[in-house]
């Protein structure tokens, strides 16, 4: 089996947790590095989470590099559902294993340099701002040979914001960011809000996770208990959107999704609709695609796919 080779950029979080913990155990992927970013909660705490949840998942190999501390033009914001630690309820011990001495940006420069050089383009696996990819991107812009694609989680086209009235957390954390990936002509795959509240992980669901997931079961219970929203009104059951972990399921599965490809822009500059993402549906702009949208997800299987990776750490075994 040929590898998908990718680089997950994030800011963990609960949904992040579950995205790594799922990329962990899936042999279609070849996790080179984890870069970690300011956006649920101030980077060392996401860079943290990232390394706790290395070892619950027994991948201490995979190296983390802490990234942007802050917003390119603006103030952070944090994730409103993550608790104070990121986690939810979970609690997970200190880890072991340390943060890389790189830090995030200057690593995606040269590790997308190499990849460019070499002809052996990398995927970015974006679960949350875009802030280190866009300054890579602007350092240097070469990088972009490097880049086969970038999956992202983010945006809202056709469904409301989830942090304002019109935007998704992600894209409003840093527009100007946004604003950059998007204009840069890296073949962007994006699951947003339309998208990812498509697949709401009900507590019917979260028994079935606890009761696959092996040794991992009680901190994979805590994390998706904590998930739960209880806005029946907005997703049409108890629970919360799957977001993040879409991007890995989009990767081991995208016979799952169906995309339109379109033209999308970032609204960087009016406050009331700072960070809204806007798609030229009909051609409007004259503009070439830069993006493909993810528009119709097969819930249902996506769920049974996620099971079934996590019903594979009743084999792990701790590093």
């Amino acid at each position: 089996m040929e590898k998908t080779r990718i680089i997950i950029d994030c800011d963990p979080g609960i949904d992040d947790a579950i995205a790594l913990l799922a990329a962990f155990v899936s042999p279609e992927l070849d996790i080179l590095a984890i870069t970690t970013v300011c956006g649920n909660q101030p980077v060392e705490t996401t860079s943290r989470n990232a390394l706790k949840i290395c070892e619950l998942g027994a991948r201490a190999d995979i190296p983390v590099h802490a990234g942007s501390h802050r917003p390119l033009m603006r103030a952070p914001i944090r994730g409103q559902f993550h608790g104070e630690t990121g986690l939810g309820s979970c609690v997970l011990p200190e880890p072991a294993k340390k943060i890389e001495p790189q830090r995030a940006v200057e690593f995606l420069i040269d590790r997308l340099l190499r990849a460019g050089n070499e002809r052996q383009p990398i995927t970015i696996c974006a679960l949350g701002p875009l802030t280190n990819i866009a300054m890579a991107l602007r350092i240097e812009p070469e990088i972009a040979r490097g880049i086969e694609r970038i999956v992202m989680m983010g945006g809202a086209y056709r469904e409301p914001g989830n942090r304002s009235m019109t935007s998704e957390f992600n894209v409003l954390s840093d527009p100007h960011a946004a604003h950059i990936v998007f204009s840069s002509e890296v073949p962007i795959v994006a699951l947003p809000l339309d998208a990812t509240h498509q697949v709401i992980l009900t507590p019917a669901h979260v028994k079935q996770f606890e009761a696959v997931s092996g040794r991992i079961s009680q901190a994979v219970s805590q994390l998706m208990a904590s998930w739960d929203r209880n806005q029946v009104e907005r997703y049409g059951s108890r629970g919360g959107p799957l977001h993040d972990p879409l991007v890995i399921g989009w990767l081991i599965a995208p016979h799952l999704f169906e995309t339109r490809r379109v033209r999308v822009f970032i609204e960087y500059q009016s406050e009331l609709c700072m960070g809204q993402t806007i798609a030229d549906w009909f051609d409007k702009s004259g503009l070439n695609p830069n993006t493909a949208i993810v528009t119709k997800v097969d819930a249902a299987a996506v769920i049974e796919v996620f099971l079934d990776r996590f019903s594979r750490y009743q084999d792990t075994v701790m590093q």
